[in-house]
């Protein structure tokens, strides 16, 4: 398997649009073909009421200048992006758990 990052892109809505103008924009930058872009898996995606969409991708390291450019040609003035690089914790986790279980931290 080939080196993958995690990201987790928050689109924090821009309330001073209605989802009408956000949903030309993203067609007149033709949002949904391009982006994450080819080569970059969608994890999930997610619409929180009040917040926006957040978006986890899986994608190589040398990929993220193309998802940051983007993101900066496409959603920007109808989103607020934040993104964070993140990781897949169930393993950590299971780990953990197992060594509290065997009488460690």
């Amino acid at each position: 398997m080939s080196e993958t990052l995690l990201l987790t892109v928050l689109l924090r809505h821009d309330q001073s649009n209605n989802l009408e103008d956000i949903q030309g924009h993203m067609k007149r930058m033709d949002w949904w073909e391009r982006f994450p872009g080819e080569g970059v898996e969608i994890v999930s995606w997610t619409v929180a009421m009040g917040l926006g969409q957040i978006v986890t991708l899986r994608l190589p390291p040398a990929l993220l200048p193309r998802v940051n450019v983007e993101l900066e040609r496409s959603a920007w003035s109808v989103f607020r992006t934040e993104c964070y690089p993140t990781y897949d914790f169930v393993p950590v986790r299971e780990m953990i758990r197992e060594r509290v279980r065997n009488g460690g931290q």
